[in-house]
């Protein structure tokens, strides 16, 4: 017979978030295994060294700003964002800090959010190319 009460759902449910996120995490390393196989695997097998040296934000901004993400799928773009906000927080956690630290809106932006920027943004042409698109498209 099942146990019954608050104690067995208790346990369900915490089996229920650990079988959650041990399909999480191997969902995440096929994505990473997948980035490291894939066309731009130089680009993020740099990257990779670069995060499991990281000791400092700063050199990690000036890594990510030589890059040319421009030329990286937005898929690839999105496993390094998820890589290096984990070793940003580890970095964080092992100097003592709070894991996250989101600036709030006015103040000057954290690390990720720098990084992200570099990431996720368009070269100017691209922007531009972008918005006569949606000019001829909306015209059509």
């Amino acid at each position: 017979m099942a146990a019954r009460g608050p104690a067995a759902r208790d346990k369900r449910k915490a089996e229920h978030v650990l079988a959650q996120m041990r399909v999480w995490r191997a969902w995440h390393r096929e994505r990473l295994e997948k980035a490291l196989n894939g066309v731009h695997r130089d680009v993020f097998a740099r990257l990779m060294r670069q995060l499991k040296e990281l000791r400092s934000v700063r050199q990690l901004v000036n890594f990510i700003s030589a890059q040319d993400w421009g030329a990286v799928d937005a898929d690839t773009r999105a496993i390094a964002l998820h890589q290096i906000n984990v070793a940003i927080t580890a970095l964080r956690e092992s100097n003592g800090l709070l894991p996250f630290d989101d600036a709030l809106p006015g103040a000057r932006p954290n690390t990720f959010e720098i990084v992200r920027k570099i990431i996720t943004g368009f070269p100017q042409h691209c922007a531009e190319a972008t918005s006569k698109l949606d000019q001829i498209v909306s015209v059509e």
